[in-house]
């Protein structure tokens, strides 16, 4: 990978947007695995049209397009189906995360992703940065956010790496159980760290080059 790369990982209902939002205030490009999710499963793909195979037609709305809320309870309800989705997608959502990281201009970029470490998308970072909360955090703030019963948001923190292995396997952590303020604090501080250490690392590429 020719550019230094921030992977950005927490649990459900972390904080991770706000803290990539802040890192593209701060002109950094972010690629968002979700969002490579979301393509790779579009109309017209491959991969949607095996998930309609092995689901079901129903897993389709009206306008033939995935159902993912339908989808989520599926797989949080059957770890045998949870399983089957992701050995069909990571691939997939891999070569677009690659995509989006080569085509990064700014000084370093993020890759954003709940399931860095579980999906190894970290093999793509020089560093990771882990927003950590308490878990009766994720718990109040998904449960206001997505309208989720208290049920399916612990099976979604179930299925994710635990807080423990997380936090051990961080390169850096900011902690978001503060306000806006703090947490842009925070992100602002870690910036100005990355900042230096891309520098390092486009100096050492430099060196490979020309050796």
């Amino acid at each position: 990978m020719k550019t230094f790369v921030v992977g950005l990982t927490g649990g459900i209902g972390s904080g991770k947007s706000a803290v990539s939002a802040r890192f593209e205030e701060l002109g950094i490009a972010v690629v968002d695995a979700d969002q490579a999710s979301r393509t790779v499963v579009q109309p017209g793909q491959p991969a949607l049209a095996a998930i309609a195979e092995h689901f079901g037609a129903g897993i389709l709305d009206a306008g033939g397009a995935l159902d993912r809320a339908q989808l989520r309870q599926r797989i949080f309800a059957d770890p045998a189906e949870r399983q089957w989705l992701e050995t069909l997608l990571h691939p997939r959502i891999a070569i677009e995360i690659f995509r989006g990281l080569q085509e990064a201009t700014s000084p370093y970029a993020l890759l954003v992703s709940p399931l860095l470490l579980e999906a190894r998308q970290d093999t793509l970072a020089n560093r990771v940065l882990v927003v950590d909360v308490e878990e009766s955090t994720q718990l109040s703030r998904t449960m206001a956010r997505d309208s989720n019963s208290e049920q399916q948001v612990r099976a979604i923190i179930a299925a994710q790496i635990g807080r423990k292995e997380r936090l051990a396997r961080a390169d850096d952590l900011i902690r978001n159980e503060g306000s806006l303020a703090e947490l842009h604090a925070g992100v602002d501080a870690l910036h100005r760290r990355y900042l230096g250490l891309a520098a390092e690392f486009a100096r050492s590429q430099q060196t490979i080059v020309e050796d």
